[in-house]
């Protein structure tokens, strides 16, 4: 085992967990995107539990931690485009209150931009 600091993220074992935990929320991602678009619609689980894996992607990524894993910048531009056309077709549907959807679509908007400027961070 491999250690380089005293910290808790500064050893191999935890770069292996990050990287498990990471990976597992990529997958759970990309099986959303990729399954039936109903699924990702704004009141269904995955419509809900999408964003959240985002954020937290990000959320342990831009802490810079060894093992904590990105999608390619471009895989994160199609979950976008998938997502926000699933949402933006039901949205209307669920009869939001006056300013949510235009508020909701922006923080959506910031949660798939703020992971993939930081993939193409990462990248380079």
């Amino acid at each position: 085992m491999g250690t380089w600091g005293s910290g808790n993220f500064d050893d191999d074992t935890a770069a292996d967990h990050l990287s498990m935990l990471t990976d597992r929320l990529i997958r759970e991602i990309a099986e959303a995107m990729s399954g039936d678009p109903v699924g990702i619609e704004p009141d269904e689980y995955w419509g809900v539990a999408v964003p959240c894996n985002l954020e937290l992607l990000h959320l342990i990524a831009s802490r810079n931690l060894v093992g904590a894993g990105l999608p390619d910048p471009e895989v994160i531009a199609d979950w976008k485009t998938r997502f926000l056309g699933v949402w933006e077709q039901a949205i209307d549907g669920l009869e939001p209150v006056p300013g949510f959807k235009e508020q909701r679509r922006a923080v959506l908007v910031q949660t798939f931009d703020q992971l993939s400027e930081l993939a193409v961070r990462r990248r380079a």
